[in-house]
Parts: C-alpha cells; sequence; structure tokens
C-alpha cells in the first residue's frame, strides 16, 4: 500500500489539471492537498488557493472559479467530500474533465466508496492524476507507514523502535508521524527501541495518552492533574483530544465486539493485544449511553481547540470531567 501511494508521488507531476485523492486518511488526504499547492507556489507564488466543501461547490460554481482570468494566474481548487456533491454539481465537474482549463489544477478528495462513484469513474477515465490515502486499520499497514516515514526523513530506526512507536502510540497517523519528526530532530543516529521508551514510555506523565488513559478510568483528579502537565510541557491541545476520542472509541469497540483471546480481538478491532487486556480494565463502568456522551463532549472539546472557542484549557478540561462521570455511569 505504501509502495503505491509512493509511486503516485514519485513518477507523476502535482500539476497535472486534475488529482483525485482517495481515501479516508485524513493525513494522507491533507498531504495530498499540500504537496499540490507546494507545486504550484513554486511555479507560481501568488497562486490563488481555493479550498471549499462539498456544499460549497454549488452548480456553477466551478465555472465560476475555473474562468479565464484578465491576469492568467494560477490557481488550485480543492474540493474536499467530492462524493457528496449535488447531482448537478458532479455533472459540472464531468463536463469540466473533458476539458480542464489552462493554469489551474483541480483536486478532488473522494472516500473512494459505493457514494460518487460515478464521478471517481469519470477522472480515471480521463486520465486524472489519482493518490491512494487508505485509511490504516492493520497494526502492519501502520508500522510500515512509521517506517516510509522515518526514510522520507532520511533516517534510521530499527525495526524494535518503530514497534515500539506503534504500540506506545497507537493508530493515530498524526501523532505517529508528529513522533517520527520529533525524535529525527532530537537524536542522532539510528533509533532504536531504548529511545522511544525515554521518549513515549519513560515520559508518560508528559503524554497525551496518560490524560485519556486516567479519564477513561474515571479518575478526574489524576487525569486533571495529567492534562495539566501535559499542557505545561507542550503537549499540543490537539494530540489530547485525540487520544481522548481514540481511548472512548476503544471502549465502544470492544464492549460492542464478540468475545475471544486478545489475540483475536486485536486482528478484529486493529488493535495490538496488549491494548485489548489494557481497555478491558478500563471498561468496567461504561454503559452505551456513557460512551455516547463521552464522544460528544470530546468532540465539542476538538471544536473548542481548533478554534471553535476561546479557552482550548477550559474546553479540555471539561471534556475529561465530561469523560471520567462517563465512564462512573454504570457503577450504579
Amino acid at each position: 500500500m505504501l509502495g503505491a501511494m509512493a509511486r503516485n508521488s514519485a513518477h507523476d507531476n502535482p500539476l497535472a489539471p486534475v488529482t483525485i485523492a482517495v481515501g479516508q486518511e485524513d493525513l494522507l488526504l491533507d498531504r495530498a492537498v499540500r504537496e499540490v499547492v507546494t507545486a504550484a507556489r513554486a511555479a507560481d507564488a501568488d497562486t490563488d488557493v481555493r479550498d471549499l466543501t462539498s456544499d460549497q461547490l454549488q452548480p456553477g460554481t466551478l465555472a465560476e472559479l475555473t474562468s479565464p482570468s484578465l491576469f492568467a494566474e494560477r490557481k488550485v481548487v480543492v474540493v474536499r467530500g467530492a462524493q457528496d456533491l449535488s447531482a448537478d454539481t458532479i455533472k459540472d465537474v464531468k463536463a469540466y474533465l473533458g476539458a480542464p482549463a489552462e493554469e489551474i489544477t483541480l483536486v478532488l478528495l473522494h472516500a473512494g466508496a459505493a457514494k460518487g462513484k460515478g464521478l471517481l469513474d469519470a477522472a480515471r477515465k480521463a486520465g486524472a492524476r489519482e493518490v491512494a490515502c487508505p485509511r490504516m486499520t492493520k497494526p502492519a499497514d501502520r508500522l510500515a507507514f512509521v517506517r516510509s516515514e522515518f526514510r522520507t526523513l532520511g533516517r534510521s530506526a530499527t525495526p524494535e523502535a518503530c514497534q515500539a512507536l506503534v504500540d506506545s502510540i497507537g493508530s493515530d497517523l498524526r501523532e505517529l508521524a508528529s513522533a517520527v519528526t520529533q525524535l529525527a530532530a532530537d537524536i542522532e543516529g539510528t533509533i532504536d527501541e531504548a529511545v522511544v521508551g525515554r521518549y513515549y514510555t519513560g515520559r508518560a506523565e508528559a503524554s497525551s495518552f496518560t490524560v485519556a488513559d486516567r479519564a477513561v478510568e474515571g479518575k478526574a483528579a489524576e487525569a486533571l492533574e495529567a492534562l495539566r502537565w501535559s499542557l505545561s510541557t507542550g503537549v499540543a491541545p490537539v494530540m489530547i483530544t485525540s487520544a481522548l476520542a481514540q481511548g472512548v472509541r476503544a471502549i465502544g469497540k470492544l464492549s460492542s465486539a464478540r468475545g475471544g483471546r486478545p489475540a483475536d480481538l486485536a486482528r478484529e478491532l486493529g488493535m495490538p493485544p496488549w491494548k485489548i487486556d489494557r481497555v478491558r480494565q478500563q471498561m468496567r463502568g461504561w454503559t452505551p449511553d456513557g460512551v455516547s456522551a463521552a464522544l460528544r463532549a470530546v468532540a465539542e472539546a476538538d471544536a473548542g481547540v481548533k478554534g471553535g472557542g476561546d479557552d482550548p484549557e477550559y474546553a479540555l478540561e471539561k471534556a475529561v470531567v465530561a469523560v471520567a462521570r462517563a465512564a462512573r455511569s454504570g457503577r450504579g
């Protein structure tokens, strides 16, 4: 899978008239967009970038955005969630695919499922450049991703170090990529398992995952203490909301999964076996309603730390308390 992504970027032109980024992995989709925008601005620093959601691209909008300009400026038009475009807008896009405008690069982000498949097929038939952005649900895929990240940065990491990083951080590709970048910047020479342990196991008190673990265990005071320590040591708020979301989702997944050995559940749920054991211990006290309430609280906090609120720290504290309360909702 990673080999396919490498071929996409190595043997084609980011400034092709049309690029389709196909899949549901947000980090890879964002990178596909960034690659095109970077190439366009390298060719013309004044490139105009229009980044639109599917509901912002109404019938006729694409024609307006791609009409000839008096100054012949280069433009990148990004359409997110292209599978959700209306039928009339899809007709506009299909018509455009047959005669794309000069100096304009259209980037369509498509989930790749059955919805909107006609648009995807039309783009492929028209010869659009395609970038694969599949969601990495298997531990082996995430391990390959970590290895690829180290190679991209020109750094060497042992197989044990890569595995330890995946085991410590989990399934969030953004956090994995951030961890690789941090290790590559801080450590000279080969990165081994001991280094990963120092950064992401030995420094558990500064980890977003410690905050999440204490919260899903219902230990509000300890979670808040870990939260304040994490923020004081520079952990990004968005990493904490991500860890909280992962922790609550893991509870929900395991509570609805069929019983079985940790190794079997690990394959079914895409978690390492050690995490299955941990989540089983954390599940006590959770109810389906508690999981739903906690996810809503985390979503509100995520919006707050990404600019939807004035005080990210308060938003995080509120979410941590809500998750801890939800963890005790089934204890009587």
